[in-house]
């Protein structure tokens, strides 16, 4: 019997996680709880429901998730339509996300077996091998999931399917070397250097990682590294400097791309659908000047020897 994983979306023909067109796979699942993390949805290893209130038509006209679910009071209204879920009484049964006839209640996350998402991974084969693309494993974080990860990226390399590997590699080298032989190309991020400053806005410290990366260079693998640029976090002349000498130093500049990825307001929605606060909600940045400014980091760390761009893809 196969391995079964969860799974809260699989995205096909996507072109920003690897070469050419690939299927990617999102895991639940993430150790880290990065301010700025566009998708909270895939941190807990469960399936959970999400809530979008302008979807509701209306408890009067409806109330079939308040009929449906199990508990008392679980389901919020306001102003007549579905607001929030009290997670403290929920049991994530997902009865309400069964009875709603109108997507108020999202389904965040899925069990998958090996074989399901073989099938899904299949339909798209002439594309792989057409554009030299494949499949990305990403989340949350699949290293979470190694077990899962592992026999579906073996299920992959079977097929003659590229496979890439997306994660914050914060665990045990254990659960590294599972995925490391079905894995041709890995993605990953330096988020800050200082560890305490990393543990203020993801909830860890960064030893773990940074060990791992260096270990992962002397793996001799296809590594791409990318800074996730947050304003006034991570940003500054002597964290920079500090990253590019780990890359140099220690990961022996076996990078094949630095990317940086600029800061972006994004999945705002999806906290409020799950009850949670979006931390960087005053942070507010004139998107030009900070473009420029993510270019002049992208001038320093090529002054330094290190590839690196600004995005995911070359320019052509």
């Amino acid at each position: 019997m196969s391995q079964q994983g969860i799974i809260f979306n699989v995205q096909r023909f996507t072109i920003h996680d690897g070469p050419g067109l690939r299927t990617e796979l999102f895991l639940k699942g993430c150790p880290l709880r990065c301010d700025w993390c566009s998708n909270p949805e895939s941190w807990k290893m469960q399936s959970e429901p999400g809530i979008y209130k302008s979807q509701c038509i209306l408890r009067k006209n409806c109330g079939m998730c308040e009929d449906a679910c199990p508990q008392e009071g679980v389901i919020l209204f306001k102003r007549g339509r579905i607001g929030s879920i009290d997670r403290s009484k929920c049991t994530n049964c997902l009865a309400c996300y069964d009875a709603c006839p109108s997507d108020a209640v999202k389904k965040w996350g899925k069990k998958m077996s090996v074989e399901d998402c073989m099938n899904e991974i299949l339909k798209d084969k002439g594309y792989y091998d057409s554009s030299g693309g494949g499949v990305t494993l990403s989340g949350g974080d699949p290293l979470v999931q190694a077990d899962f990860a592992a026999e579906l990226m073996k299920a992959c390399k079977e097929e003659g399917i590229h496979t890439c590997f997306e994660s914050t590699f914060y665990g045990e080298w254990k659960e590294v070397e599972k995925i490391l032989p079905f894995t041709d190309l890995i993605i990953s991020d330096i988020k800050h250097m200082d560890s305490e400053i990393h543990k203020k806005h993801t909830g860890v410290h960064n030893e773990k990682i940074l060990e791992n990366l260096k270990r992962l260079a002397d793996e001799n693998r296809e590594l791409i590294l990318r800074i996730p640029v947050i304003p006034n976090v991570n940003d500054d002349a002597e964290n920079l400097e500090a990253t590019a000498d780990f890359i140099l130093n220690e990961m022996q500049g076996r990078v094949r791309t630095l990317q940086l990825l600029s800061f972006m307001r994004l999945g705002e929605e999806k906290y409020t659908s799950l009850d949670l606060p979006y931390k960087m909600e005053g942070v507010k940045v004139n998107r030009r000047q900070f473009q420029k400014h993510v270019s002049k980091i992208a001038d320093y760390f090529n002054s330094r020897g290190i590839h690196c761009l600004v995005g995911t893809k070359e320019k052509e």
